[in-house]
């Protein structure tokens, strides 16, 4: 079965309704990125969000719908590494809906406290993203509750509007570097440039640390691979989704990976340039863009920085470096 992207006409009843909650975020030209670069770089800053990354746009739209169906909902369980797991509180507790979120032991303890104060409560399970996937599943059947996902067509649409808003503002990019999770928002960068009928080559992002999505994009089927990027929390897939693979195999020009070390490089970066905070996933485009700067030169490029919750000890490390 063919995956199916949403229209521009999704995309755009998805901007309503993510901007009652959501103001468009900016994308700025950093000259000294370009200096860096030696491109016209263009970021999209997804880290000034309400929750300090793009996917609080999905949440707002999915629980929109959920909330439309006439079934009652008595409760949401979901999984992730933070930036998804913020975003279905924020956007349940407008509707009264209790959230139960499963992290991974070890997950980012910051992000637990972002998600404890928008009402969430925390299981951790696991030793990685699939293991709390495994355990959303389970307790989702045993309490009776709505299991919402990490990738649906309803998130698709809502953090496509972030892509929306980045290829209007800027629609003669050469190429635009997007970091890959479980992969809603290459698939919405992807939905953009396809419904605005623009050229933008799109280039993925994984982790070396994380590859799955790049070896399963050259396979051209689904393979697992350990996880083992200590920097890159949001892109720490271990096996991508069938319908995210098969959008990002024929609408992306290739997956890049990035070394941690190389992330690290990029946070630091960001702060140097822009003093902008980005946690890894969220430097991630442009550890790749810096990676392939020579290719680059002279281009004008986009760069999506998705989130920047990092915690604090972390990013001082990082800095120290």
């Amino acid at each position: 079965m063919t995956a199916v992207l949403p229209s521009l006409s999704d995309l755009e009843a998805a901007t309503e309704i993510v901007r009652r909650f959501v103001p468009p975020t900016p994308q700025y030209a950093w000259p000294l990125l370009a200096e860096r670069t030696g491109a016209r770089v263009i970021v999209k800053h997804e880290n000034h969000t309400p929750v300090g990354a793009f996917k609080v746009r999905g949440g707002i739209v999915y629980m929109d719908h959920l909330q439309r169906t006439p079934q009652r909902v008595p409760g949401i369980v979901t999984a992730t590494r933070g930036n998804h797991g913020q975003s279905v509180p924020f956007a349940a507790r407008r509707y009264n809906i209790p959230v139960l979120v499963v992290v991974p032991h070890g997950n980012s303890v910051e992000k637990n406290s972002a998600m404890r104060a928008l009402g969430a409560d925390l299981v951790e399970e696991g030793r990685d993203f699939q293991a709390a996937v495994e355990a959303a599943d389970r307790i989702a059947v045993e309490r009776g509750w709505h299991r919402l996902p990490s990738y649906h067509p309803d998130l698709v649409s809502g953090v496509g509007t972030y892509a929306l808003e980045f290829l209007r503002a800027e629609p003669d990019m050469d190429t635009v570097y997007v970091p890959i999770g479980l992969g809603s928002g290459i698939c919405g960068m992807v939905a953009a440039r396809d419904g605005l009928g623009l050229s933008t080559r799109i280039v993925g992002v994984v982790s070396t640390g994380a590859p799955a999505y790049a070896l399963s994009v050259s396979a051209g089927q689904v393979v697992s691979h350990p996880v083992t990027t200590e920097i890159a929390d949001g892109m720490a897939c271990r096996t991508p989704l069938a319908e995210p693979l098969e959008i990002i195999t024929r609408g992306t020009e290739r997956v890049v990976q990035v070394s941690d070390a190389e992330v690290e490089e990029a946070m630091r970066a960001y702060f140097t340039d822009t003093h902008n905070v980005a946690e890894g996933a969220g430097a991630a485009a442009l550890a790749a863009l810096m990676q392939e700067r020579e290719s680059m030169r002279g281009r004008k490029v986009g760069v999506v920085l998705s989130g920047g919750n990092v915690d604090r000890d972390v990013f001082a490390r990082v800095l120290a470096h």
